[in-house]
């Protein structure tokens, strides 16, 4: 396990509360903070897919009330998805879908499904990992990937 620098617990009274450790300036940032638990780790998925995105280190920490006290919860450092193999589930698109289109419908398909795995609770993806979502994005119409972020959700909601 890696050693994180020193987070400050939050102030005031205790919620949900997501920081971030900014190397450049040695110092805590707030990034999320709600009453209630699964927005901020919503955007504490977000936020590390979109730092590690920019090839920056992240370092998290996740506070939340505990018996009417600040508690600091483990956050997953390196959870990740298992890759396997993808068959080949919707044929190659027609020719004559425009190029602007597909490219619009593709980053949305792959929007929802890492959004489905954030829900799930992965959020930090490996490469390995990244080039399964961008198979299934490319081989699953919009349904089909709608219903695979779907059952992500519904297992992330039942830890």
């Amino acid at each position: 396990m890696e050693s994180r620098p020193e987070n400050p617990r939050p102030q005031g009274a205790p919620r949900w509360v997501a920081m971030f450790y900014r190397p450049a300036t040695g110092s805590w940032r707030t990034a999320a903070q709600s009453p209630h638990r699964t927005p901020v780790l919503y955007a504490l998925g977000e936020m590390t897919q979109t730092l590690r995105a920019r090839g920056d280190e992240v370092t998290v920490a996740l506070w939340g009330p505990r018996d009417g006290a600040w508690h600091r919860f483990d956050t997953p450092q390196h959870r990740t998805t298992t890759s396997q193999p993808i068959p080949e589930l919707i044929p190659e698109r027609s020719p004559g879908e425009p190029a602007k289109l597909a490219e619009r419908m593709t980053g949305r398909r792959h929007q929802v499904l890492m959004a489905g795995l954030t829900k799930a609770g992965l959020y930090d993806l490996s490469p390995e990992d990244d080039t399964t979502v961008q198979a299934l994005v490319e081989r699953l119409d919009e349904a089909a990937v709608r219903r695979v972020a779907h059952w992500l959700a519904t297992a992330g909601g039942t830890r």
